[in-house]
């Protein structure tokens, strides 16, 4: 005989019914964890979207893609890269925020998505802290200040003694308010105390391209979209924002902090799912990144693009987003980035 039905056959009253109903519900509360490591163990059961803040072709999208397919090899299910940009990332990030909390949606969570760009925001469509899971941080990389060949710069002195001589006139190209490009455009002119004209675009594919063809005259971007171009001689990188000089990090160029003290900045990339997805989840997705991270295609892509692969657990990514969002607050305000 059934123990709940044995308990209301035994004695009728009132307590055996309540006895009876209490036993239920511990019943069934107590399954709840097994359900979720049922559901853990059986993941991923359908393809995985990678949700990626960038137009396709740039630094943060190459990466996604070698990403998706180390993981696709190795969770066995397809990893389908949604190229969302436009908001500065605000539109990929609120899209990711909204999906199922079950670890089949992933966004590319960035410094300039998930710090400056709250910053730089009186409102956003999602909290970095309350709407995220972070997973795993994935790489960092310096900015590279690329000009268009005819600007008659060799250096970084030559090109600040154009932009004090003409204020305003020669152009920069950001992908949007709020953006390390936005703001490594900022320092620069703060620091160097030159004007100059701010063109936004809503990714790095279209800023280069207009740089590449002399509309706009320089551009501070990451390796993927610059450094191929140096090569062929098609734009000139007069330095980088590396905080240190390192080979793999600025390329053998001069770092600005050399002309500029204090002018630094390396942009950082990882991977966060929506808030509420199973721990069990989490963790196998961080170790299996550790692993696509290890591999020779995600090493030659960081040392071709001047990247730094970066390993971490999900609570140190959290704990770096939670600290740079106080300490990005002074840097952008120093840097007169108003909320907007």
């Amino acid at each position: 005989m059934n123990f709940l039905k044995f308990l209301k056959f035994q004695d009728n009253s009132k307590w055996g019914i309540c006895l009876a109903t209490t036993i239920a519900m511990s019943t069934a509360v107590l399954s709840l964890p097994v359900q979720a490591q049922s559901s853990s163990a059986e993941y991923p059961s359908k393809p995985i979207r990678f949700i990626v803040p960038y137009t396709p072709g740039g630094l943060g999208d190459s990466f996604a893609r070698a990403l998706g397919q180390g993981l696709s090899e190795r969770l066995g299910q397809p990893v389908v890269i949604e190229n969302l940009p436009g908001a500065s990332q605000a539109i990929g990030a609120e899209a990711a925020a909204r999906a199922p909390a079950d670890g089949h949606t992933l966004f590319m969570g960035t410094q300039s998505g998930l710090v400056l760009n709250t910053i730089a925001r009186k409102k956003l469509p999602y909290d970095p802290v309350k709407d995220f899971s972070p997973v795993s941080m994935l790489f960092s990389t310096p900015l590279f200040l690329v000009v268009h060949p005819s600007l008659p710069a060799q250096s970084l002195t030559e090109l600040i003694a154009l932009a004090k001589a003409r204020p305003g006139y020669y152009s920069v190209a950001t992908i949007g308010e709020g953006t390390s490009t936005n703001l490594m455009s900022l320092m620069f002119q703060a620091s160097a105390k030159i004007k100059l004209l701010q063109v936004p675009y809503k990714g790095s594919a279209p800023a280069i391209t207009d740089v590449l063809s002399g509309t706009v005259n320089m551009m501070f971007e990451g390796g993927a979209s610059a450094l191929p171009h140096v090569r062929q001689g098609k734009l000139r990188a007069l330095a980088s924002s590396a905080v240190k000089r390192t080979e793999r990090s600025s390329q053998s160029l001069p770092i600005m902090s050399t002309t500029l003290p204090g002018l630094e900045l390396e942009p950082w990339f990882g991977v966060v799912a929506p808030a509420g997805v199973p721990q069990t989840i989490i963790d196998r997705l961080n170790q299996e990144i550790k692993h696509v991270q290890r591999s020779p295609r995600m090493q030659d892509l960081a040392v071709n693009f001047g990247a730094e692969i970066v390993m971490s657990t999900p609570e140190q990514m959290g704990s770096r987003i939670s600290s740079q969002l106080i300490e990005f607050s002074k840097v952008m305000k120093d840097a007169g980035v108003e909320p907007n």
